[in-house]
């Protein structure tokens, strides 16, 4: 299946949003330097307020964090790059910046964690001391011009440069590792639903920052904590939120492990036959399947357990497809079928005798269920893996298959956002496969070209834009083209059956291909 639109995560917003974020940061750090790190003497009392005002939810504060992070790992790359250059007075003012921002970082993450290990306060000793003999370091190199000792000073401040790099790695590791734990002992020990959803919550905040903090998570045991939750009834409000968490963190080979050593196929199997669930709680164990059964994914042990439960587990989103209130919903279990028939054709022929056709052709034609470029690249991606099957083509005969397709053919970005054109380009793509899988049954072929289906191929064909320059779109239509063209010769002029039919399909695209320079 394709992928489906991902969050923006933290590096990944627009540069001038970044510079407005991060300002704040900077002038902290800059009255940081006056002030030589010492805090502000105030009276007992008062500080205590000052504390308490300080006191965001867990999630502002490891958000706070991972900026500051990000500011001090993009400081020291960029006096890597100027220590190449031997830009000494620049080395220097970045050093001395990386030394106030990492004394901040401590500070603040000190005002509102809980405990911190003595691994904790070595690793900060650590690396407080190193970025001085750092700052020293390059105050030194200020101070002479001998090419030959700023020489032998280099190697020296690389080295230096490098070690606070690894003492400040480890100590973010750390700290995500302790923030994790504390996340989940909550989860454990409370038996207060408000905790519980607070701590989940954070733990999603944090699965969200990318693949890295998923392997922290799985490694100090979320999944297991958090398919624990999803074994008690008293949760069952939470069933939702914990399911979106669990297909966050089981995006790493490690939730994975996890998931498979705590039955988690069994417990996803029982929460999707269950009907007394809500449709939300139905959609995010969906997600999880979908996570999971991922064709994109290179790790799959945990698929043994899968195919015994499989029967199920199809059956559950079948009917939740059927069912969807809404385009969501529909975009889950679609995903997650769509993942499925990728197995083998079992898989397929499960799907099949489902009447899955026939529910997928309905829901095409309701905008509400079926609203986005995603969610037609689910179906059609269902359509085309299990359209291997002979038996198919009658279903989509019955079910007005082939008028889908061909306006599937005509799938066009509206917003001209880049993931949503590659999904109409998939879409378009994988059509053209369904089309020529199913055209070897004269019934369908007759269908398409009744349906002008072959004009437009040639069109996709021969147009760059038409297809947004798609090379897989071309050999798709090209592929369907073809097998069209045996079963109506008539239905081609000359010159499109000596250019796109009768070579070798390799020259064909390399002709097609190369129409772009002449559009251009």
């Amino acid at each position: 299946s394709s992928p489906l639109p991902c969050s923006i995560h933290l590096i990944q917003v627009d540069s001038v949003q970044r510079w407005m974020e991060d300002l704040k940061l900077m002038t902290d750090c800059e009255c940081m330097c006056i002030l030589q790190s010492k805090p502000i003497s105030i009276e007992k009392d008062e500080q205590n307020e000052l504390i308490l005002s300080l006191q965001y939810s867990t999630c502002d504060n490891l958000q706070l964090l991972l900026k500051r992070a990000w500011i001090v790992s993009t400081e020291l790359t960029r006096i890597a790059q100027k220590l190449e250059k031997n830009r000494w007075q620049r080395v220097h003012n970045m050093t001395v910046r990386v030394n106030c921002h990492v004394r901040s970082m401590i500070n603040e993450y000190s005002t509102f964690t809980r405990s911190s290990s003595e691994e904790m306060h070595q690793l900060e000793k650590l690396l407080v001391d190193k970025c001085s003999e750092f700052t020293a370091f390059t105050e030194r190199c200020l101070q002479t011009e001998d090419e030959e000792i700023l020489r032998s000073m280099k190697s020296c401040v690389n080295e230096t440069l490098m070690t606070v790099a690894q003492y400040f790695g480890q100590l973010i590791e750390l700290v995500l590792t302790q923030e994790a734990q504390n996340l989940l002992r909550q989860i454990e020990l409370s038996g207060s639903l408000y905790v519980t959803e607070s701590a989940i919550s954070s733990l999603f905040s944090l699965a969200q920052e990318g693949a890295h903090l998923c392997r922290i998570i799985a490694k100090e045991g979320g999944v297991v904590a958090l398919f624990k939750i999803c074994r008690q009834d008293c949760f069952r409000c939470l069933y939702p939120q914990t399911l979106r968490t669990l297909a966050s963190i089981c995006c790493v080979e490690e939730g994975m492990h996890q998931l498979e050593k705590v039955d988690g196929i069994i417990c996803l199997t029982d929460i999707l036959t269950d009907t007394s669930h809500s449709e939300a709680t139905h959609a995010e164990a969906a997600a999880v399947i979908a996570q999971i059964t991922s064709p994109h994914l290179t790790f799959t042990q945990h698929l043994s357990s899968f195919l015994e439960n499989m029967e199920e587990i199809v059956t559950a989103l079948v009917k939740l497809c059927q069912e969807a209130s809404s385009g969501e919903v529909f975009l889950l279990a679609s995903a997650a079928l769509a993942n499925i028939t990728f197995f083998d054709t079992m898989a397929c022929e499960i799907v099949l005798q489902l009447n899955a056709v026939k529910i997928l052709l309905a829901a095409c034609s309701d905008k509400c269920v079926v609203d986005t470029p995603y969610s037609r690249d689910q179906v059609v991606t269902i359509l085309a893996n299990i359209s291997v099957l002979d038996q198919c083509a009658s279903e989509f005969i019955q079910g007005n298959g082939v008028q889908l397709l061909m306006e599937m053919l005509f799938e066009k970005s509206s917003s001209g956002n880049p993931a949503e054109a590659a999904a109409c380009e998939r879409v378009q793509q994988k059509s053209a496969v369904t089309l020529a899988r199913l055209s070897r049954d004269p019934e369908v072929a007759d269908a398409a070209i009744k349906l002008r289906c072959i004009p437009r191929l040639i069109k996709l064909c021969r147009s760059p834009t038409e297809r947004n320059n798609s090379d897989s779109v071309l050999v798709a239509c090209l592929a369907a083209l073809r097998r069209l063209a045996v079963m109506s010769p008539d239905g081609l002029e000359d010159s499109d059956f000596q250019q796109l039919v009768k070579p070798r399909l390799v020259d064909s695209f390399l002709l097609c291909t190369n129409m772009e320079e002449s559009f251009v």
